[in-house]
């Protein structure tokens, strides 16, 4: 049986958090089912990315996911594997794909814990922050792999985190939620990430399972009373 990136990077998540017991795979739509469910959810996801979406909705006590892949994006990761080596060619895609995976799993990780507010923009933001927080750690996974047996440099992160935060533009969105959305979870994701990347790697998995316990309101808190970027605490080190 051929194993797919997508279900690598679910079994990853996993590894680190928790089993959703089921195969995301499953839960993935055609264009036409993304149409259909972007009318349904309104004027917003008009906005949204056409490369990638994730829709949730609970209805009679289960969660129905469904995440959407354009073609596009798709042949260009089949094109440029980022199994094989990431560039410029697919850093991109490879964000978009990793974010859709972790969106689906955070949601189902919380429904089973009993979360019901799908809709709250709270959780909606504390989707975009841990995908963005997964995903940088995902990025820095694969170019370990791609380095060995060099280290990830300090321009190796700087690329990363390029790509991820600083090449966004929140203000691109008309919808002033969407724009506060994305700009406070952008913000906050590159300063933790920033504050596990001066951790050793016992310590960084330790850290990044407290933090995905947290709710958003909590996880900001948590954030914004981390020592400003630079500046260690007491017995961290760095991989560089």
């Amino acid at each position: 049986m051929t194993t797919t990136l997508f279900s690598q990077i679910q079994r990853l998540f996993e590894r680190t958090y928790a089993s959703v017991g089921i195969n995301l795979e499953d839960c993935l739509i055609d264009r036409s089912r993304c149409r259909q469910l972007s009318r349904l959810a309104g004027a917003q996801a008009r906005e949204l990315s056409e490369l990638a979406r994730t829709f949730l909705r609970a209805a009679d006590g289960r969660l129905h996911i469904g995440i959407y892949y354009s073609r596009w994006l798709i042949e260009q990761l089949e094109r440029h594997d980022p199994r094989a080596a990431l560039t410029d060619a697919n850093i991109r895609c490879l964000i978009a794909f990793v974010e859709e995976i972790n969106h689906a799993l955070h949601a189902a990780l919380a429904f089973q814990r009993g979360l019901r507010e799908i809709d709250d923009e709270a959780f909606v933001r504390h989707l975009e922050l841990q995908a963005g927080v997964d995903t940088y750690l995902v990025l820095l996974l694969f170019v370990s792999f791609l380095r060995k047996p060099q280290k990830i440099s300090r321009s190796d992160r700087r690329w990363l985190r390029f790509h991820l935060f600083a090449r966004n533009d929140p203000d691109a969105y008309r919808d002033v939620t969407l724009r506060g959305r994305y700009r406070e979870t952008g913000l906050l994701a590159a300063r933790y990430t920033a504050f596990l990347d001066s951790l050793n790697d016992l310590r960084r998995l330790e850290e990044i399972r407290l933090f995905h316990a947290l709710d958003y309101a909590q996880k900001r808190t948590h954030i914004l009373a981390l020592p400003p970027p630079g500046r260690k605490r007491r017995g961290s080190g760095t991989t560089d």
